[in-house]
Parts: C-alpha cells; structure tokens; sequence
C-alpha cells in the first residue's frame, strides 16, 4: 500500500488546484496581520475543528512576492491581508482561486467581497478625517474634497503616495469623481501638506498631537488601539484628537478591509474554506473587534466600546473591487500631482 500513497500524495501535490485534503497536516495561512491580532482565532479554530494551522506572518507586499516565486510549490492554503487593493493584486497575479460559500455571501456584504468570490472582507476599518480638538472647530469641516481648501494650508499630516491605504483612498475618489476633478483635488491637497508624508498612521496622530498639524489622515483602527494602548503617551496623543466622518451628506466615509483568500495551489482547500468561514462566525467577528479596534463585517455583530463611542457614520457603499482596479490610476496621478 505504501507505493500507491506515495503516489496518491505525489498526484495531489501536481494537481493541488483541484482541492486535495490532507487534514492531518493542517491548513497553512499566510499572514499579513500581526501573530498577536490572529492567533488567538487560529487556536480557537483548531480547538473546535481538530484542524490544525500553520501560520506564517510577515510584510503584506513580501508575502505577495514569496506567494509569486514559490508558484504551485507553496504551502500557503491561505492568504490574509490588509486592504482591497491588495487583494485585488493577488488576484490579478493569480495567486488565488474562486470559492463558493453560502455561509461567506450570507455574512458579508457584497461591497466587501469579490464577485466571483476570489477574496472575502473579514473586518473593516474607515479612513476619516482627525482634528484636534480646540485647534479646529468640527463646523469648518465637511468633506475629504474641501481638504484642498486653502484654509487647509500646511495643516494636513497624512502618508507617502506609497502606501496603499492612501491609494485606495484617491482610487476611491477617482471612482466617486472622475480622474481629471480627482487631480486637481490631490495637487491642492498636496500644498496644504505639513510636512512631507512618512512614518506610519499613528505618527500623523502623534504629529497632530504634537502641534505638527492641525488635521490627520489615518485608519480609525489605529486610532482606536492608541486609545486603549497600555503606553500612557499614545493614550495622551490620541485623546487630543477627535474623529469627523466626512462625506455624509454625500457618497460616504472611505472605508477599507482585512480579508482573506483561499491561495491558487492550496493543498487543503476544504479546510481552507472551513477556516475562512469561521473567520465570518459571531464569535470570531466580535473577538476581532475588541482585539484589534475593526468595525465587523457581519452585520448584527456589536462593535467594541471604543468604536460604538465614536457614533454611526454613513460609509462609502463602493464595491472594494474598484480600489484595486482603480489603483494604478490612482498611483499615476499621485505621481503626477507630486505626492511624496
């Protein structure tokens, strides 16, 4: 019997795209969310399933690279990653492959997943404007295009053109506005930078904390844990400032994901969904929140205490694929308009 496992095992390595299960060797995920925001979940799946998981974590774009050399090689089953636009980027490279779950349409919304079903919205996140408080008077505010006022002037700390997160947002705008208006929109705002862009989202809290600027551009997940931080000095920056939902009389707020796909050579495909479907469970949605400040996805599932205390907000209701499509566009134009 050993010679036909042998061969068994060696037809389901070359033909890995057909789904061959080997349960006994777990499901490997790819990571781009840090151990300590994903492994307690991992461990629960493992706990209720038998199925145990192999996890690797690293930088979003490295794994996308080490996904593309190792090919049908891989031993990743799993891809988890921070925004859409760079799911839609491992689709396009055709590192992952179409699911069909009922459980995954029924949880997420059909703007927060992929059509054809090649990436899912696991939780998500808005990008809204930060002020600080007794600097700027929230009345004054309004939209993400009035950012470009001239009253704005080196007033504004936000990221380099190279960070996805800001690409996603202009690829969002030229969706809502058209490339030409999105342009001089961003070559204005580029003026009332203060400061050139670096460092992360909480540096541009910090920075308007610190009397750098007056207004931030960050991701409200970063916002919420510096609220709840153990290190006292990001409590006290955070707590400087105050969160505007912009666009609400309009499109909406900017929002983004954290998803997952099943990758193009797992392996154990069926346990890969399994994973993927947990990841949508009450449970795992409402752990995710309190651990890492993200809004659910799931509708029906509460919110932490943090983020319930900011109030609704209207989000943009754009399907998450045009971020991806639109990204190129948007990256070209940043360049255009001198975006650092």
């Amino acid at each position: 019997m050993k010679p036909i496992l042998k061969l068994a095992i060696a037809l389901c390595t070359m033909f890995s795209l057909v789904g061959c299960d080997s349960s006994s060797e777990g499901v490997s995920v790819y990571s781009a969310r840090e151990e300590q925001l994903i492994k307690p979940l991992l461990d629960d799946f493992t706990e209720q399933t038998g199925i145990e998981v192999n996890l690797v974590t690293g930088d979003a774009d490295e794994l996308l690279q080490r996904l593309a050399s190792e090919g049908r090689n891989t031993p990743a089953d799993v891809l988890i990653t921070t925004d859409a636009g760079r799911l839609h980027r491992a689709q396009m490279l055709g590192l992952l492959q179409p699911v069909e779950s009922a459980i995954l349409n029924a949880a997420i919304p059909v703007n927060y997943r992929d059509t054809d079903g090649y990436w899912f919205g696991l939780s998500m996140r808005a990008r809204p404007i930060m002020y600080v408080k007794g600097r700027v008077d929230p009345a004054q505010l309004s939209t993400y295009e009035a950012l470009a006022d001239k009253r704005w002037r080196k007033e504004i700390c936000i990221r380099t053109s190279s960070n996805i997160y800001n690409q996603s947002l202009v690829a969002s705008m030229i969706a809502s506005l058209g490339k030409k208006r999105t342009e001089r929109w961003a070559r204005r705002l580029v003026n009332n930078f203060a400061r050139k862009p670096t460092d992360g989202d909480r540096d541009q809290i910090e920075a308007a904390a610190a009397g750098v600027c007056d207004i931030a551009i960050a991701n409200t997940y970063y916002y919420g844990q510096m609220l709840n931080d153990p290190d006292r000095s990001q409590q006290e920056a955070a707590s400087k400032v105050a969160i505007f939902w912009p666009n609400q009389e309009g499109r909406g707020t900017h929002v983004n994901i954290s998803g997952a796909g099943v990758t193009k050579a797992a392996r154990h495909r069926q346990d890969a969904v399994k994973l993927l479907e947990f990841l949508v469970s009450d449970e795992a949605q409402r752990w995710y929140a309190q651990a890492n400040q993200e809004y659910p996805v799931k509708a029906g599932v509460a919110a932490s205490e943090t983020l319930g205390s900011w109030g609704g907000f209207k989000a943009d209701n754009l399907n998450l694929s045009r971020l991806g499509e639109l990204n190129a566009k948007a990256v070209k134009l940043m360049d255009r308009v001198g975006w650092p």
